[in-house]
């Protein structure tokens, strides 16, 4: 009997440890922005005049969702500038509701999309080109930063993330 119920503990511990939230789900979003603050790119490419463009709030905001899931399964990232880097101080449920789209940025694509982004299969010039990806947000500001953009779309395939929809 206590060894059944050891294996058995042990069981449900390895089931939810491998169990990925849905991929631009709040806990998945959060796990984003760690992976964020961990990708010099990011951190350091966006640094300066990207994250200095705040509208003087000190912070951007990127809200992120599956455009098969819905509007209503939308996380949120919040950026700001530490120590001279572009850092992810949080990564969630949305609690900036409106954007102002001269500094912050929603973006949506399929569940197929964000994958090929994932996976390196394109990067932002074609995603946007060929509408994969689909934006609001200060269009210039983004292309002048494609680098550390593709790393951003990257992270869909640095994260692991369940295929089921989040939660509304």
């Amino acid at each position: 009997m206590k060894y059944a119920s050891i294996a058995l503990a042990a069981l449900a511990a390895f089931a939810t440890a491998s169990h990925a939230a849905p991929m631009m789900s709040a806990e998945w979003t959060a796990q984003a922005c760690d992976a964020w603050n961990k990708d010099t790119t990011l951190t350091g490419g966006l640094a300066g005049k990207w994250i200095d463009n705040n509208k003087d709030r000190g912070y951007k905001i990127i809200h992120l969702y599956r455009t098969d899931c819905g509007e209503a399964t939308m996380s949120e990232m919040k950026i700001m500038a530490k120590d001279g880097k572009a850092m992810c101080v949080y990564g969630g449920a949305v609690q900036n509701p409106k954007m102002d789209y001269a500094v912050d940025y929603t973006m949506h694509a399929t569940t197929e999309r964000w994958n090929e982004m994932g996976a390196g299969e394109y990067g932002p010039m074609k995603a946007m080109m060929f509408g994969r990806l689909k934006f609001a947000g200060p269009k210039v500001e983004a292309m002048s930063v494609m680098g550390p953009f593709e790393a951003f779309l990257r992270l869909p395939g640095k994260i692991p993330g369940d295929k089921a929809c989040p939660a509304k």
